[in-house]
Order: structure tokens, then sequence, then C-alpha cells
């Protein structure tokens, strides 16, 4: 399943499952059966279903939402190995570590907000019929370190869907070498390739780095909202910026 695919159910009991996995992100299978209290011969029937149709896989004895990962890319750049692939599940606690520590050094409240909302929810990557998220990561190192990440929020609302919410961040040690860039890349690729046709990102005026490095790759100033942020008593402006993915 693309995590853009539109989810179609041929049964009730069916779309619960897919809902209650979706929003656990990894759930043990007998744990599901018991909380949408299915009998075990429907439950199985419609597991099955499920997992022929690439809505769901089994890891052992858990089940997950089956969306598309596409193939890891290792890259060598100024000296640094890296691989940036599909963030998986159990990447969720290194992720929003990472976006913690990047946010809070630069102002960067979009990528807080993201940091905030998996602190909340069970699930890292979600697909539903409300909003879908994806999140490509950078690693480094023999123990998979994350390293920084791209994040595409992808609205499902009709008005809406030829555009996304890009957030990208790196941890300062590994800064320098082009993997920021690689990411962004990564993501704006990805975007281009599925139909969108926008991609968004704000930033406080403050964050003149962020503000650069977004412009250095095409990015431009839309708008900015003067005094929507208040920063250690200071009223800050916000700097919407997009890129046109049609140019």
């Amino acid at each position: 399943m693309d995590i853009t695919d539109k989810l179609t159910f041929s049964h009730k009991d069916r779309k619960d499952l897919y809902d209650y996995v979706e929003s656990h992100g990894t759930v043990r299978k007998d744990e599901a059966r018991r909380a949408l209290n299915m009998d075990p011969g429907a439950f199985g029937a419609h597991m099955t279903i499920l997992r022929q149709e690439g809505y769901i896989r089994e890891v052992g004895d858990r089940l997950q939402i089956a969306y598309q990962e596409d193939e890891p890319r290792e890259y060598v750049r100024e000296g640094v190995d890296f691989v940036i692939r599909t963030a998986r599940e159990d990447d969720q606690d290194d992720l929003t570590e990472t976006i913690r520590e990047v946010a809070k050094e630069g102002d960067y409240f979009e990528a807080e907000t993201v940091a905030e909302v998996l602190d909340h929810e069970e699930a890292l990557i979600r697909h539903n019929e409300v909003h879908s998220r994806l999140f490509f990561v950078a690693c480094v190192g023999e123990d998979d370190e994350v390293a920084g990440w791209v994040h595409l929020d992808l609205p499902e609302t009709e008005f809406l869907s030829h555009t996304a919410v890009l957030t990208v961040g790196l941890r300062s040690e590994y800064r320098g070498h082009g993997i920021g860039s690689a990411l962004l890349d990564r993501g704006v690729e990805w975007a281009r390739e599925h139909g969108f046709e926008k991609l968004y990102n704000s930033v406080p005026e403050t964050n003149e780095r962020a503000i650069s490095f977004l412009e250095d790759h095409g990015w431009e100033t839309e708008a900015v909202r003067t005094d929507h942020y208040r920063i250690d008593g200071e009223y800050v402006g916000e700097v919407m910026m997009a890129v046109d993915l049609l140019d």
C-alpha cells in the first residue's frame, strides 16, 4: 500500500481492524482481537483479507499497516557515509529525540509540533481518511543512529490534497556534510513523484539558518505573519515558505 492510496473497505469490521492497527503503529494480534471484540474465526478472516489487499502486514505476533517502504539509498558526502531510508515504527523514540534536539536549538516550532504529536501518539507512520504522514531518516554508523529526518504531512481533504507540509532537520554534529540537503531533496523528490504540486514550511524570522537553507534550495517566502510567536518575551514574525513542484 502506498501512503497516498485511497482507502476502501468492503466490510465495517475490516475497516475497524485497519483503523485500530493504524492508530497503534504496532499491535499484538490477540490484543487487537480482544479490543475489537471479534470472534477468532472472523478476526482471522478479516486479517487475511487485509493482508492480501496490502493494508496490513504481520511482524511475528504483531500487526502493522503495510505502507510502502522505498529502497534505502546510500550516500558518501564530504567524507561521511550515511543511508536515507523510509522510517520504521521502531524508529519513533530516536526520531522524536532528534526532532526535539533540533527544534529547541533553532526555534523550529513546526518541527517541535511534530515531536509533540509523536509523543502523544503510538504510531509513527499514519494513513487514514483525515491525514497521512511519512518520514525519511538519515542514519549513520553501525548502530543506524538517526542523524536527521524529513517529514511530510499529507492532508486528505480534496481542496488541500495537492499540497503538503514538510519539515527537515539534522543534528548539529552532522552538519556540513550535505546530509541535510540530501534529506530535503529526498522529501521533495518523493512529493513530486506522488503528484504533489506545492510544499510548505514555516519558521520564525529569527531562524536565519533555516531560512537561508531553504532559499538555497529554491524555496521562497510567500508571507510573513507579524508577531506570530512570542519567544523569551519578545514577539517574532513567522516566515511562511514554499516551493512550487511544477516549476
